[in-house]
């Protein structure tokens, strides 16, 4: 039978080391508060600047649906947004002991590690034939 990553052996320990990352992960991420700030150019709102290019290549793309210059357009807009969206993002981790993040961390680390582990052979796991 063939075992985690191919290799002959290490299901177990796979899923294991994929139980210490799930718990690790979700301990750590119930801690981080995300909020947003608001999209400020030189002083002024530019979330209205953000979507020009957007609004311009979407209606190109009405116009030929074919045209490259639309998808570049509508492509780059996107990604602006995406960016700006990323870019004014404020994320808190809060307050917690030194023990519970040790925990936090450590569950996460030695789960990657576990997982990690169990993708090599082991050699005293039987050969497949």
């Amino acid at each position: 039978m063939q075992g985690a990553g191919g290799t002959p052996g290490g299901v177990g320990t796979f899923f294991l080391g994929l139980g210490m990352v799930v718990v690790g992960a979700y301990l750590l991420l119930t801690r981080v508060t995300v909020g947003s700030g608001a999209w400020v150019l030189w002083g002024y709102s530019a979330f209205g600047l953000s979507l020009l290019p957007l609004l311009i290549g979407i209606g190109w793309l009405f116009f030929d649906g074919q045209a490259v210059g639309g998808w570049i357009l509508t492509g780059i807009g996107a990604l602006i947004i995406f960016a700006g969206i990323i870019g004014n993002m404020h994320i808190y981790f809060a307050s917690t002991s030194l023990f519970d993040t040790l925990i936090m961390l450590g569950l996460l680390a030695g789960g990657i590690g576990v997982i990690a582990r169990s993708l090599k052979a082991r050699p005293d796991a039987p050969q497949p034939s």
